[in-house]
């Protein structure tokens, strides 16, 4: 087999391969036996017509496409390994002239992957804001704790505060027309963190059991429904039920009911070790960040369009799959923030990504970082922990689909380098600066 190369623009490679005539003809041969084992032909058993019968049943052209089918996956990878090219796509046949006792003439063309110029990314200092606890950290975790063990109260003898929790019916208009899923009944509704339209649930303060009335609220212009935004709007209310958080005492009693603790001290003295850790954890995150960012700007790589279109094409699909899981459309989305610029967006972050990318690898060939089994092991079992399902049943997904197991792998080379990274630059955690 011959082949010759030619760089054609950006990072297309088109291969003209010879294959020899006698290899082409087995080729043609053992085609028309495959095909002869699924055609219905008159007189002959499946696998028993001779060629020429095959030929005038099926067409000379039809056998030759089967025979590229069968030679041309290890024609191409022959090609490929042979002339050391680093593949970033399946290569494609544009033409091929194939005539039987000739050698087969094959066009193909492949993209490879960018070269990348590194610049500097090992002996780096960068400064990192430290992600300091905040004053009241201590106190907020506390509340959270007594708030998740508190108590339900039914209220009937007073007024809403604005901390309880109701359970209404209501129902949404704007003018005389009804709003699509704007009712609900005995909907419970926390006064304190409602996530309801501004205003909604604070016309709920001061209300009696079993009170019905009207309230006007204005939908906010950047409401995901083109039709409801700044639209003013109606509900009719009615209180079925008032109740309030009662909250534990704070006390040795209470802490020993919700962890291995004896005293408040003791548990008090477990958030700070959550809290520690967590700055730590944010330190090193960041840590990270900064230092893969000035790794990237200091490299210099040329993105071919096809690359950046390809990869704009995927976020895009799963930006629509985000989307959808929230009950928005593409189409509401661009007509509220405009298609030009989302996909200018998405185009910039197929850039990043891409870049982020070639580096990545471009670091772990020079330095001969590699993956190992603790690797993917390890990616398991963040995955599995993530996604609350046993890695026995991830091993079931990866099995059906194989670019999850890609993924990973790249995640976790991802991961060695970031840390590689870490480990041969230096970090300055400083004091945050202050807000203005």
């Amino acid at each position: 087999m011959q082949v010759t190369l030619e760089n054609e623009k950006e990072n297309v490679v088109k291969l003209d391969i010879t294959v020899p005539a006698k290899e082409a003809a087995d080729a043609y041969n053992n085609a028309v036996k495959r095909i002869s084992q699924y055609v219905n032909i008159d007189g002959f058993r499946k696998g028993k017509a001779p060629r020429e019968l095959v030929e005038r049943h099926v067409g000379v052209d039809r056998i030759k496409q089967e025979a590229l089918e069968g030679i041309m996956p290890r024609v191409l990878s022959q090609a490929i390994d042979e002339n050391k090219l680093d593949v970033i796509t399946q290569p494609y046949i544009t033409s091929y002239n194939y005539n039987i006792g000739e050698d087969l003439k094959v066009v193909a063309k492949v993209e490879t992957r960018p070269e990348v110029t590194l610049g500097d990314y090992k002996g780096l200092t960068v400064d990192v804001e430290d992600s300091v606890i905040a004053d009241d950290a201590m106190d907020r975790a506390l509340e959270n704790l007594r708030t998740q063990h508190a108590e339900s109260k039914i209220i009937t003898d007073r007024e809403t505060k604005d901390t309880d929790i109701v359970k209404i019916d209501f129902d949404g208009y704007v003018g005389e027309e009804k709003i699509k899923g704007g009712e609900g009944k005995n909907y419970s509704l926390d006064l304190a963190h409602s996530t309801f339209i501004p205003g909604f649930a604070e016309q709920l303060v001061g209300k009696k059991l079993n009170d019905e009335f009207t309230i006007e609220v204005t939908f906010p212009e950047d409401y995901h429904d083109e039709k409801l935004k700044g639209q003013k709007a109606n509900f009719k209310i009615k209180i079925n039920e008032i109740s309030e958080k009662i909250l534990p005492e704070l006390n040795d009693e209470f802490v020993a009911k919700v962890g291995p603790f004896k005293t408040v001290d003791d548990l008090k003295a477990d958030i700070q070790k959550y809290l520690d850790q967590s700055r730590e954890n944010a330190n090193k995150n960041n840590s990270e960040n900064e230092i893969f960012k000035a790794a990237i700007a200091n490299a210099k790589v040329e993105i071919p369009q096809s690359m950046i279109d390809r990869e704009a094409q995927s976020l895009l699909a799963e930006y629509k799959n985000r989307l959808a899981a929230q009950g928005i459309s593409w189409e509401m989305l661009t007509k509220a923030q405009g298609e030009k610029e989302l996909l200018d967006n998405l185009n910039e972050d197929a850039k990043t990504r891409i870049k982020n990318s070639l580096v990545i690898d471009k670091i772990a060939k020079v330095e001969k970082i590699e993956l190992e089994r603790a690797d993917l092991d390890k990616k398991f079992t963040e995955l599995s922990a993530a996604y609350r399902i046993s890695q026995q049943d991830l091993y079931k997904q990866i099995s059906k689909n194989p670019e999850i197991l890609s993924s990973m792998s790249q995640q976790a080379m991802n991961d060695k380098v970031r840390d590689f990274l870490l480990q041969n630059n230096t970090v300055n955690i400083v004091p945050p600066k202050k807000s203005k």
